[in-house]
């Protein structure tokens, strides 16, 4: 049985997608929440823990533009 290989990067499977689609969103969440309780957030970058204050999370507390969809 021969199968096609796709060059391009490989398809990940529904349930992946959606996977990765919910844990984006739970973790927006959860950033918004601390920068409306005015808690900061610690994230890791370049080896080390760093600590966000929340005056500089004020980006999330806009919704998100929904990205347009094309036609291809």
């Amino acid at each position: 049985m021969n199968v096609k290989r796709s060059k391009t990067k490989p398809r990940l499977f529904p349930l992946a997608v959606k996977a990765e689609k919910a844990l984006k969103a739970a973790v927006a969440k959860a950033i918004r929440e601390h920068a409306l309780a005015g808690r900061p957030i610690y994230v890791w970058r370049n080896g080390k823990v760093v600590r966000i204050p929340a005056s500089e999370l004020k980006s999330f507390l806009r919704k998100p533009k929904r990205k347009k969809r094309t036609n291809r």
